[in-house]
């Protein structure tokens, strides 16, 4: 798994995520996330920063296995801290945070996503919370920064996903392209960011953050005391297992 950063023009900052197969990320994982992201913002010669992903999908939300396979409750708690770190650190950037989403973009990926200041995404890329399918809950308040109240609570209770159109008529994604053009649609929205007065898009990305109607850092922080309810009730760790069988093979519970 690899965070990495470059400048592919003055102003312009893009993180890379890599996390084959399916850019699930482990704890480690989320907090290089959020270190990068935090240095890109200090960085006073950026102006804005693309977040984006190679392989398959944008995210697949956080490590299951790695949760499962740990007998206490570290690598959870680890993983909850570790995405709260992640969220605030787009969220608190310094400078606007642009995120270019393609594939799926699912728990996790729908954290960073709603905490960035613009998206785009490409015409296969899907926004979804499949928590309730895995025992866990969390996310559901960056889900409703991109669909109105009830469209996320559907979305929430099926585990459905909704398409890069669908929240593109909302108006949360900033522009839906062909996946080939993705990169270049989101430095050329970055470049747009950059050309302006550093200090006053500075002020600017304070400003909003100031005005925001809820605070996200304590929205999710709460939601994330229901997953910590679900696995001590054992409900998590039951669902988390059936899933991992479905989708990799393994032993049934014995338990």
């Amino acid at each position: 798994m690899t965070v990495s950063t470059y400048t592919p023009e003055p102003g312009i900052a893009v993180v890379t995520v890599a996390a084959p197969p399916v850019n699930a990320l482990t704890v480690r994982g989320w907090f290089s996330l959020a270190a990068a992201i935090e240095a890109a913002g200090r960085d006073p010669a950026v102006h804005v920063v693309v977040l984006r992903a190679e392989g398959r999908g944008f995210n697949a939300g956080v490590d299951i296995k790695e949760i499962q396979a740990d007998p206490g409750y570290g690598s959870l708690i680890g993983a909850n801290e570790g995405c709260a770190a992640a969220f605030s650190a787009v969220y608190d950037c310094a400078v606007p945070v642009i995120a270019a989403v393609h594939g799926f973009c699912l728990g996790g990926g729908v954290g960073l996503v709603g905490n960035a200041d613009i998206v785009v995404a490409s015409e296969d890329a899907e926004f979804g919370l499949p928590e309730v399918d895995r025992g866990a809950l969390g996310a559901a308040t960056h889900l409703s920064r991109l669909v109105p109240q009830h469209r996320a609570r559907a979305l929430m209770y099926t585990a459905a996903t909704a398409t890069a159109a669908e929240l593109h008529a909302f108006g949360s994604v900033h522009a839906v392209v062909p996946r080939d053009q993705l990169r270049a649609a989101a430095l050329t929205l970055a470049a747009e960011v950059a050309a302006k007065d550093p200090a006053v898009i500075r002020l600017a990305k304070e400003a909003f953050n100031g005005i925001d109607p809820q605070d996200v850092r304590r929205s999710y922080r709460y939601e994330q005391g229901f997953t910590f309810e679900l696995n001590l009730s054992g409900v998590s760790g039951r669902l988390r297992e059936s899933f991992l069988r479905e989708a990799f093979g393994g032993p049934e519970r014995t338990d």
